[in-house]
């Protein structure tokens, strides 16, 4: 199935937090090419997560910016620890939030905010996008959300339970009642 194969695309070898650590050191020390560096090994996760909590094209664009230029003034504390990503999606996490705080916006995602964000994967073709918002559209608000969370952003499942606040067992439940409905439905349109 698509979402499964854009899962598979979406894993991080461990060797990519190694680089992106080092990144961050390099940003830490004002090199604005290391920030070039993780801006392109990362922008399609942070977008995506963005996307999962504003449910809006263009409020997850300007959190994607704020993010990276919040990256550039703060690389300087963040501590090695293994885990850069959840570090970059945190400052998202609290950016995203801080907007729809601003904002008060329906919680509802459009149909264009899931096509902008498949637009952002050179891998599938038209057809192939068409389906999917097609079959995420008949998921609930919270199903859809984890589904995006992990195929577009390549997160865990216990780094989307520590980023929505819930517990890891939500998450998982969550997740696999919402792979059992797209398998049902895209036996269905076949």
């Amino acid at each position: 199935m698509l979402l499964f194969r854009l899962a598979a695309e979406q894993e991080r070898p461990a060797n990519d937090f190694d680089r992106m650590e080092e990144d961050l050191r390099l940003i830490a020390a004002g090199d604005s090419e290391a920030l070039v560096a993780l801006y392109e090994r990362t922008y399609a996760a942070v977008y995506g997560f963005a996307l999962s909590i504003c449910r809006n094209v263009h409020d997850a664009e300007d959190v994607l910016q704020e993010t990276y230029l919040r990256v550039f003034e703060s690389a300087g504390r963040y501590r090695a620890q293994g885990k850069p990503m959840a570090w970059l999606l945190t400052i998202a996490k609290n950016l995203a939030n801080s907007r729809l705080r601003d904002r008060s916006r329906d919680p509802a995602l459009p149909e264009e905010s899931i096509d902008a964000a498949l637009s952002r994967l050179p891998s599938l073709t038209e057809t192939d996008r068409i389906t999917i918002r097609d079959l995420l559209g008949q998921l609930s608000a919270m199903e859809r959300q984890t589904i995006l969370l992990h195929v577009l952003s390549g997160l865990r499942h216990r780094e989307i339970a520590q980023l929505l606040d819930c517990p890891l067992s939500t998450v998982l439940s969550r997740y696999s009642r919402a792979i059992e409905k797209l398998r049902k439905l895209w036996k269905e349109t076949d």
